[in-house]
């Protein structure tokens, strides 16, 4: 879900290319695989699968965008999800109902033959369990790519590592990213392109949020940003009725955060999710170097294993055998 900070964002996100993004990218893994999960279907919504009825649409986009990112010269980390914060329980739960609500109606939308709500419905059914969490770090290894396992959420462990210089930028659909502190956030990387959206072609195109503009063009702190999500809704609190945004960032810097909690939703408590977003758990115990690209590893995984066609996966393994005449993936950058 993310936070609701779209509508005081939006003069901020700058269109970038590929070649404005070389470099390392530490990816928000769960949010890239939810993206794979959701776009990449059959008309009707259903997703890709093997022989076996096992789902395969993140691999196919774990590996072709993946590798079409290393070819436009941006390094991948992908970092995972830990342990969630108990204060996300609630919005987990209504994740899974979401899911499980979608499930109903997309299995409607198929009998009634109207294939367009089908796909709209599909994809909010997605659902990234263990065996998609585990065959993707599979691939990733194969690829020779860096994998992070934070100690909890994702994104924050992505933003400390671009906080301390490690990474050159973060990779989320989710404005959390900027709470967490990340100084760069790149949308819509891992979905560029054309899609199919609602019915309609459209193009993606990559979009660059800088921290630092948003907070000097707002004038604003962090903190006061992390108080403004507060007062909207976030994975951790449900908001207040009737304020996005924009009221949000009027009341912020009004000073009236305090007195709209206390009248709004008194015995809420927003010092725990202020502290969560300014220290949240991460660790620096990561390991970023690159290893050697297993080219029939990757071939038996993806033919042999889970049935994709050769004629599609040889032509991208040739331009890595090609790129790959030094030790390391290194020569890729």
């Amino acid at each position: 879900m993310g936070v609701a900070l779209r509508d005081i964002l939006q003069d901020y996100k700058h269109p970038v290319s590929p070649d404005d993004l070389k470099g390392t990218a530490a990816i928000d893994a769960y949010n890239a695989l939810y993206q794979f999960l959701s776009i990449i279907r059959q008309p009707d919504g259903t997703p890709l699968m093997d022989g076996e009825g096992r789902v395969t649409s993140h691999l196919s986009g774990l590996f072709f965008r993946t590798s079409n990112l290393m070819q436009q010269g941006i390094r991948p980390v992908f970092v995972f999800d830990g342990a969630p914060p108990e204060m996300k329980s609630i919005t987990i739960q209504e994740r899974k109902e979401t899911r499980v609500q979608s499930q109903v109606k997309w299995d409607e939308a198929k009998r009634e033959g109207d294939m367009a709500r089908a796909f709209r419905y599909a994809m909010s059914s997605s659902v990234v369990d263990k065996d998609i969490i585990s065959s993707s770090k599979r691939l990733l290894g194969l690829m020779g790519l860096p994998v992070i396992d934070a100690p909890s959420e994702g994104e924050a462990q992505a933003a400390y590592m671009a906080l301390v210089g490690d990474v050159d930028y973060v990779v989320s659909q989710d404005y959390d990213t900027l709470l967490f502190g990340a100084p760069i956030l790149v949308r819509n990387l891992t979905i560029s392109g054309k899609r199919r959206i609602h019915g309609r072609q459209v193009t993606i195109q990559p979009e660059r949020i800088v921290l630092s503009e948003i907070l000097e063009k707002l004038v604003i702190s962090r903190e006061q940003l992390v108080d403004i999500a507060i007062l909207t809704g976030t994975d951790f609190n449900p908001g207040i009725k009737g304020i996005g945004s924009k009221t949000g960032l009027k009341k912020v810097k009004s000073g009236d955060f305090e007195t709209i909690i206390r009248e709004k939703s008194p015995g809420f408590d927003p010092c725990p999710i202020r502290d969560f977003f300014h220290n949240p758990p991460v660790c620096d115990s990561y390991d970023l170097s690159a290893s050697f690209i297993d080219r029939d590893g990757l071939f038996s995984f993806l033919c042999d294993e889970y049935g994709f066609s050769p004629e599609r996966v040889n032509p991208v393994l040739d331009k890595i055998a090609r790129k790959e005449k030094q030790k390391t993936l290194e020569s890729w950058f």
